[in-house]
């Protein structure tokens, strides 16, 4: 453990005490440093500015972001960063970046007055590789624009998947030396395992935040399309989010209410492991994602996936074998979807090929592999 990191985040889930996946994140990664400070978003009820001994979190008050609404987290950032490194020294600063950038802005002017090494991290390109909506066509833009513009001023980019995010970022004139894959999916093995055959509690499952990019609307509609065909199954949307009235409307009008379980969230990793493994199949129908984190959770688990091919699912899903691939179309989903709830030999034989070997993405070795990534593109800048 050596060195002091300064992170830019939108998180506020930890402070509102949730134990999500940056929770978990940081309970590992504070291992790996002397301090870690987190500026982040404004939480709806802060309950804890130390979640661990050396992790300190910085949120504007309550009500201080009325007046600019989110531009003025740019400024809190700054001011914030700024006096921070007036009290310590640090060896790297990350912010995660997305439309409409003001991590990265605020990150930038701190980098800018203080010299330290400032590392743009890029998760997730909402609209790529296929858009949602006319919004994510102008975030995708808009993402272009803020990579080309940070690319001379980061001391690198860090992104989470191996084949889709290096390629487009080295297509809008990244040099290939900026780019580093360190990935943000980390399993805990022990939490995420297969427990022995119990009975299903649903067929399909859903775990996300209820967004449009995540195409729950389109899993609503091949299920509805299933029980017309006389294919009973049970979905169980594990989430919260914008869309939910929308996606309520869209379960009442179509009598879709018994067929369809909604839990707004679960506990911890262990509570959301046990949903996974209750499920016959887990379903990603997202445009666009960085991981996605529960298709791996679900392999982990010993649950067959039915995804799109975004982010890490090339090198997640091996198509027929553990899972299948579909396209992305309601037809093309409902197919796969109907063949694997009504053919008990494929079901045996995906659940027969898991969880395989994930032990690349065991959560202490992915966090020792970031944190030391982080120090070394650090180290590299100030040469």
């Amino acid at each position: 453990m050596s060195g002091n990191i300064l992170m830019v985040s939108a998180d506020h889930g930890v402070a509102a005490g949730e134990r999500g996946p940056f929770f978990y994140m940081l309970e590992s990664f504070a291992r790996h440093w002397d301090r870690v400070d987190v500026i982040g978003t404004r939480p709806g009820s802060s309950v804890t500015t130390q979640p661990f001994p050396n992790v300190h979190l910085h949120h504007p008050a309550p009500g201080a972001e009325s007046a600019g609404g989110k531009l003025s987290q740019g400024g809190f950032i700054t001011r914030t960063g700024l006096a921070l490194a007036a009290q310590r020294r640090y060896d790297v600063m990350t912010s995660h970046d997305y439309n409409p950038f003001y991590n990265g802005w605020g990150s930038w002017r701190i980098a800018r007055r203080t010299g330290i090494p400032w590392v743009s991290e890029i998760h997730h390109v909402p609209g790529f590789p296929r858009p949602a909506s006319l919004r994510e066509r102008f975030d995708t833009w808009a993402t272009r624009r803020y990579v080309r513009w940070a690319a001379p001023r980061a001391a690198g980019f860090r992104v989470v998947n191996a084949i889709e995010l290096p390629a487009l970022l080295s297509g809008w004139g990244v040099p290939a030396e900026k780019i580093h894959v360190l990935g943000s999916l980390y399993l805990d093995l022990a939490v995420c395992r297969p427990d022995p055959p119990a009975p299903p509690a649903c067929d399909l499952l859903m775990v996300g935040r209820l967004v449009p990019n995540k195409g729950v609307r389109q899993v609503l509609e091949a299920q509805r399309r299933l029980i017309k065909r006389g294919v009973a199954c049970r979905l169980r949307l594990v989430g919260r989010g914008p869309e939910q009235r929308a996606l309520q409307a869209f379960i009442d009008r179509h009598g879709l209410r018994p067929h369809v379980e909604l839990i707004p969230w679960v506990p911890d990793s262990a509570a959301l492991a046990a949903v996974y493994r209750a499920a016959r199949v887990l379903v990603c129908a997202s445009t666009s994602e960085g991981g996605p984190r529960v298709v791996a959770e679900a392999l982990a688990c010993g649950t067959p996936v039915v995804s799109t091919r975004v982010g890490l699912v090339p090198e997640l899903v091996r198509d027929g074998r553990n899972g299948l691939i579909c396209d992305g179309s309601v037809e093309d989903l409902t197919l796969k979807l109907q063949r694997l709830l009504t053919d008990p030999a494929q079901e045996r034989a995906l659940r027969g090929a898991l969880p395989g070997d994930l032990s690349r993405f065991e959560r202490e070795a992915v966090i020792e592999r970031l944190a030391e990534g982080l120090k070394e593109i650090a180290a590299s800048s100030s040469r």
